[in-house]
């Protein structure tokens, strides 16, 4: 039974089965964007901390000092898959008014390749539980992390659920959390490997993967901080929210960093325009013009 539960206490839930991986010792080259996992020292003086993400700098640093592999995290491999009667590849025709075109998955894969992470998208869409548990099975054996994702209007969501939870350990919530919708999570498999079920619709699909999934794949990856930068801001513009759930606007940062509330917030646009989100607490219904509210930068120059 799905149980509602606050955007923290989620992410929390969600952080505590995603556990950084072992670290592997990586040749220079292969090392390069990944996470460093110990730290570098030379005569007791810290050059490279662990959890700094590793560069060209780093590299050349580590080859001045006569090193030829680093301690690293790996990336994680996470598999990306769609579930659904009326999902329908891009490219194809849609046949029925019921029929969609299938975004979520190549949005997560890039989303997800953009982060650090291996990303692996499965082209087939299985339409049923035999098909779906197949492909899940089939995907275990790569998977540091599996992400399910349906339909629009959530009517897969069953499908997934009732597949995932055959195969392990499930929780389903509902996150207090507004243009979003029911997930699952838990551990699966012979090795107890995290899976995260995701809304369909898109835009709650984009919320969900900015503020659950990508934590804890900077948390598999082994970073210090996993969270967006954020700070307050003054608001030009009333910013009204729905009462009794978080709500994450989608805004724009003008040429002279003012705040820039997208019109239109239902339309699946503002997720590709947005370069930061403003955030309004379950506890108020709008912010008025002239007071600060929280801004999260999806662009981290632009904070």
């Amino acid at each position: 039974m799905d149980q509602p539960i606050s955007v923290a206490q989620f992410q929390e839930k969600l952080l505590e089965i995603a556990q950084p991986l072992a670290p592997l010792d990586l040749p220079l080259l292969d090392a390069h964007g990944a996470t460093l996992a110990s730290n570098l020292m030379v005569d007791d003086q810290l050059l490279l901390q662990s959890g700094d993400r590793i560069g060209s700098t780093q590299i050349g640093l580590a080859a001045s000092l006569g090193l030829d592999r680093l301690p690293c995290r790996p990336h994680p491999r996470v598999v990306i898959i769609s579930a659904g009667d009326d999902l329908v590849e891009p490219g194809s025709v849609l046949a029925t008014e019921e029929d969609e075109f299938e975004s979520n998955s190549w949005f997560l894969t890039t989303f997800v390749r953009e982060i650090g992470a291996h990303a692996f998208r499965v082209h087939t869409i299985p339409e049923t539980q035999a098909a779906l548990k197949l492909i899940v099975e089939d995907q275990l054996v790569r998977a540091d992390l599996i992400v399910i994702s349906g339909e629009s209007n959530d009517e897969s969501f069953d499908l997934i659920n009732s597949v995932i939870s055959s195969l392990g350990e499930i929780e389903t919530v509902r996150p207090n959390l507004a243009e979003s919708g029911k997930h699952s999570f838990g551990l699966i498999g012979p090795d107890k490997t995290p899976v995260l079920a995701l809304p369909g619709e898109p835009i709650g699909n984009y919320l969900s993967a900015e503020l659950f999934l990508r934590p804890m794949i900077l948390k598999m990856l082994g970073y210090r901080s996993i969270y967006r930068n954020s700070k307050k801001m003054k608001l030009n513009i009333d910013a009204k929210g729905s009462a009794g759930e978080a709500n994450y606007l989608r805004a724009k940062l003008g040429e002279n960093k003012e705040l820039v509330i997208l019109p239109e917030q239902s339309s699946i646009a503002t997720i590709s325009t947005a370069d930061c989100l403003i955030y309004i607490s379950e506890k108020v219904e709008k912010i008025e013009k002239g007071e600060s509210a929280e801004v999260i930068f999806l662009i981290e120059e632009s904070a």
